[in-house]
């Protein structure tokens, strides 16, 4: 126990001789580090921090009853310095291109300038869209001629049954907002109306009879939810059972996929990864491009005026 209360002795005492590295150290840091904004504005994402140019920029959706004159944002800056207007005070953001200069205090007592902007953000995915074709890049070794880009509807006799992929032309698709996810996402509901027949594809390959259902069904039939990631530049689909597909949203292009392969997309196209493996023995088949090695698969759509 002598022992024991000696070496106990010797630790307190090599503890009370060590020395704080920080104490007596005054800080010069005088950064803005976050953002977080109230009043009822819909910030998307984290504030943007350019540390050489002294600016943070901060995303908010526009909506009808969007108000920049009073915004209220709670600002984290370096440790133990002080943010001038305060936390808390509301701000006129409409002047000077919706800038405001605050200046940011170290613990030492000198001074900083920020600019902090609110860049407006709009939505683009909003509004509803016509389908206007289901398209298929798929085939083992393209580089050796067994790759295809294929309209779905050209190719009826690949799929069983009356519901084949032609069904969804009629299809229209709509979004519509409900906020922002806790990590920057947009999100709301997005609805794959049936059109005038009334029917959706149910994509059955006929032979050899396989349902591909869980390939092709990227956007899901009714009523499920979207979110769009920006920072990875997709439009994610969930479905009622928690199913997620992610495609990215395409504008007006050309899309080069290499071995005198492209794809065109005349106004807007969901564009989806797919997944398969190479299969040798069925190069230049449909059951290959279709079923085996199925690569990138696009629901061009149109915007409804």
């Amino acid at each position: 126990m002598k022992h024991i209360s000696y070496y106990f002795c010797l630790v307190l005492l090599f503890a009370s001789c060590t020395k704080d590295p920080f104490k007596g150290v005054t800080s010069n840091e005088r950064a803005i580090e976050a953002i977080t904004l109230g009043n009822g504005l819909v910030q998307v994402g984290p504030a943007t921090i350019d540390r050489a140019a002294s600016k943070a920029s901060v995303k908010v959706l526009l909506q009808a009853n969007t108000d920049l004159s009073k915004v209220v944002a709670q600002i984290q800056t370096s440790y133990k310095a002080t943010i001038s207007p305060a936390n808390g005070q509301a701000i006129d953001f409409t002047k000077n291109n919706n800038q405001f200069k605050y200046t940011v205090t170290s613990e030492a007592g000198t001074t900083r300038e920020w600019t902090v902007e609110i860049v407006p953000f709009e939505e683009t995915l909003l509004g509803t869209y016509s389908v206007q074709a289901l398209v298929l890049y798929g085939g083992t070794g393209p580089e050796y001629g067994g790759g295809g880009v294929i309209n779905l509807k050209d190719k009826p006799w690949v799929w069983a049954g009356t519901d084949t992929p032609d069904k969804e032309l009629d299809n229209t698709i709509t979004f519509e907002f409900s906020g922002v996810t806790t990590d920057g996402k947009t999100t709301g509901k997005v609805t794959n109306s049936a059109g005038p027949d009334g029917a959706y594809a149910n994509f059955m390959y006929a032979n050899p009879a396989l349902d591909l259902n869980n390939v092709y069904r990227v956007i899901p039939k009714g009523e499920s939810t979207w979110e769009r990631d920006y920072i990875n530049n997709v439009v994610i689909f969930i479905d009622k059972n928690g199913k997620r597909t992610s495609g990215a949203f395409q504008g007006a292009k050309t899309i080069d996929l290499g071995n005198n392969l492209s794809k065109k997309i005349t106004d807007n196209s969901f564009d989806f990864t797919l997944t398969g493996t190479d299969d040798w023995g069925n190069i230049y088949s449909d059951l290959d491009k279709f079923v085996k090695r199925p690569r990138r698969f696009w629901i061009d759509v149109k915007r409804n005026q």
